[in-house]
């Protein structure tokens, strides 16, 4: 990863260097990078431990995730790429004030507020993910895996800036699925088959492999509801939208769009598989989530226990680069270049750029050595505060010439307080998941808004 990072930092000379690689990404890279930025460690540890905990009845995230790509690659990718190269907006803050032409600078504050709320909390827990894995699996503390591995990302990422961080993601991404898959399959040949599997699985556990598991009626529909709506957080993430910025040309997106789709079926399915192979395998884990580690080191060579176990970091790699350079480049450039200082050589702006990586690298590592707990709880729902924000005003842009300027801040406050009024009171355990709220009431409200503006 420093190699690939030193590698592309000597191309690195312009800010749309820095912050969208020149728009140069081509299909294979814009596709499993962005893919693999918006699956962080849950990919590989949480998704497998719900598939052992719910068995057949959490299958809805599948479809729910691939529904998410395909909105993002079919109905956003192209779009925004011809806007933001028309527009010359080099991040999503920059874009949506060049829809509004906002010369009061208001929604571009709102986005970077919110962006780097979500981002650095979601940062300092994947900093705290890297700590607990070293810690579980090889007896490192925590004391010396964050320093040493916060480090070499922000490393990387503060030499070669987006560039570095999309090739990084692409190699952290193909090892990510090489490793899962690979894992689930040794699992399946361990139990000597599908049939074997499921004759196991019946025998240790017999609401595996049943679509409602143990739920209640009521229970399991809004859970596969609540899974569903998942998808709806894709088009609101700026480190998996920013890579469609920074992609080539339309030929790029086309052929883009098919390698995500394989990659994201290959590892939600292979995930569920090792999930349910893990009932009958390894019973009665406390931690679910501990399965992926737990059978990479039961069933696999050494050599081949170390490759996959290596797809755990890479997951937390690629998302933690992902938002860092995401977090910088709203200080950066959205507040410092566009806001404070508004114009610069490109040296200055570089130097500023990475100035911002370390210190937001460095922020997220102090809060992580910290271990406070909150930062757990939040990133629960950092997913939904940015897709219910941005998800719904980013699809407006593109699709409607009616949306005002007061729509716009409208929706993206509602989505973002929705989702902490939501997670506050309890009712995504009891009710929905609050990304299913608080993205329809962003949506009514940056309609309603708009709607009574132009009729005044």
């Amino acid at each position: 990863m420093l190699l690939i990072g030193y590698t592309v930092s000597r191309s690195t000379h312009t800010p749309t260097d820095f912050f969208l690689a020149n728009r140069s990404l081509k299909a294979w890279v814009t596709a499993i990078s962005s893919t693999a930025s918006s699956e962080s460690a849950w990919a590989v540890l949480g998704t497998v431990g719900l598939a052992y905990k719910d068995g057949l009845s959490a299958v809805w995230f599948f479809p729910g995730c691939i529904l998410g790509y395909t909105l993002n690659w079919v109905f956003i990718a192209d779009r925004l790429r011809k806007h933001s190269r028309e527009e010359d907006a080099l991040t999503v803050p920059d874009y949506l004030q060049t829809c509004f032409n906002d010369r009061t600078h208001l929604i571009r504050f709102i986005s970077v507020v919110i962006i780097f709320v979500c981002m650095i909390a979601y940062v300092a827990a994947q900093f705290t993910a890297i700590g607990k894995t070293f810690d579980a699996i090889f007896g490192i503390p925590h004391l010396a895996s964050i320093p040493v591995g916060g480090t070499i990302i922000i490393f990387y990422t503060m030499m070669g800036g987006f560039r570095a961080v999309a090739w990084t993601d692409f190699v952290q991404g193909l090892i990510m699925v090489v490793g899962l898959a690979m894992l689930a399959l040794v699992a399946l040949v361990e139990l000597g088959g599908f049939s074997e599997m499921i004759q196991k699985v019946n025998a240790v556990s017999p609401t595996t492999l049943t679509w409602m598991g143990d739920k209640t009626t009521a229970a399991f529909f809004g859970s596969m509801i609540g899974m569903l709506g998942i998808g709806l957080g894709y088009p609101g993430q700026p480190h998996v939208i920013t890579r469609y910025m920074a992609a080539k040309d339309s030929k790029t997106i086309k052929q883009g769009m098919w390698i995500a789709l394989v990659w994201g079926t290959l590892i939600y399915s292979s995930a569920i598989l090792l999930g349910i192979c893990g009932r009958a395998l390894f019973p009665g884990l406390v931690d679910p989530e501990h399965l992926f580690p737990t059978a990479a080191q039961n069933l696999l060579p050494i050599f081949f226990s170390a490759l996959v176990l290596t797809s755990i970091f890479a997951a937390i790699m690629s998302t933690v680069s992902s938002q860092v350079i995401v977090a910088a480049s709203a200080i950066a450039h959205d507040v410092y270049c566009k806001i404070i200082c508004n114009s610069m050589n490109p040296k200055h702006i570089l130097t500023v750029s990475r100035v911002t990586v370390l210190a937001i690298g460095l922020v997220a590592m102090a809060v992580a050595l910290t271990e406070t707990r909150v930062i757990f709880w939040f990133v629960l729902f950092a997913w939904s505060g940015l897709g219910a924000s941005f998800g719904p005003i980013i699809l407006f842009t593109i699709y409607s010439k009616k949306i005002t300027r007061e729509g716009a801040v409208a929706g993206m406050l509602t989505g973002f307080f929705t989702t902490i009024i939501w997670k506050v009171l309890g009712l995504s355990d009891s009710v929905i998941y609050e990304l299913v709220p608080a993205f329809t009431l962003s949506t009514l409200m940056i309609w309603v808004v708009s709607r009574s503006r132009v009729i005044q």
